[in-house]
């Protein structure tokens, strides 16, 4: 009887420990993504007095699309590290803004490289459960249970070339160069099974450089801003009895 009751006491001990640690099975991910980007710099747009939070500078015009590899490790159940690179164009132009008589316009191709942090502030439940990871459960009957929200930042930098029309390449300005960038955003995955996730990323980059356009002036008051949307899918690596990942 004595016995008994001393299985079950380690039992309720431990099942729940490790249940909590399951996700250390699968620490590495692969992950793709591409979606549009958005350049705010100094050729087009409107000025602030016309631009409620920059909405108007949001038009199809100025958007072109981005595509990007990352590597990620499972630090803690709630914090990634990320190794990100990433493939952009962008345009700027004139057309439909504040500027329009001055008829600039400019084609970017950008490659950045950044090292980036991850913090889940509201972390799924479902990869926890032992059943889950079998493969037992419900996908639809868990979706709420499935469901990351995090937040990111980091490092990194932006090796681009520019491409200037006629009126802006009269300027004579720098048409290609490296800059540093910071990194910043929201995202949110949900756990599709246990190798599988979707995601959809929002993230700002704030460059240390106003040349990304092929354009800077006097009345400029800050540096060049581009944003990524993404929409992402995540293939998780079996981590092997080293900790690194396994690909049998």
């Amino acid at each position: 009887m004595k016995r008994t009751l001393l299985i079950v006491l380690i039992s309720c001990l431990i099942v729940p420990f490790s249940y909590g640690q399951l996700w250390k099975m699968r620490r590495w991910e692969l992950v793709g993504g591409a979606g549009p980007s958005f350049f705010f710099g100094d050729v087009g747009g409107y000025s602030r007095t016309d631009n409620l939070l920059g909405f108007r500078d949001i038009t199809y015009l100025q958007t072109r699309y981005n595509i990007n590899g990352n590597l990620k490790y499972r630090a803690t159940r709630v914090m990634n590290l990320r190794l990100s690179l990433t493939y952009a164009l962008f345009n700027a132009t004139d057309i439909r803004g504040s500027n329009e008589n001055r008829d600039y316009q400019s084609m970017t191709s950008l490659f950045e490289p950044s090292f980036i942090g991850e913090y889940y502030f509201i972390k799924n439940r479902a990869e926890m459960s032992y059943l889950f990871i079998k493969g037992r459960r419900s996908f639809f009957s868990q979706i709420m249970r499935s469901l990351d929200f995090y937040a990111f930042t980091g490092v990194g930098g932006a090796a681009y070339t520019v491409k200037p029309n006629d009126a802006l390449l009269d300027r004579d300005m720098p048409t290609e160069g490296f800059a540093a960038i910071i990194p910043v955003g929201i995202g949110t995955t949900l756990i599709y099974n246990p190798n599988i996730n979707f995601g959809v990323e929002l993230g700002a980059r704030y460059a240390l450089s106003d040349y990304l356009d092929g354009y800077t002036s006097q009345f400029s008051k800050a540096n060049d801003v581009y944003y990524f949307l993404n929409f992402t899918l995540t293939y998780k690596l079996k981590t092997g009895p080293r900790g690194w990942p396994s690909f049998r």
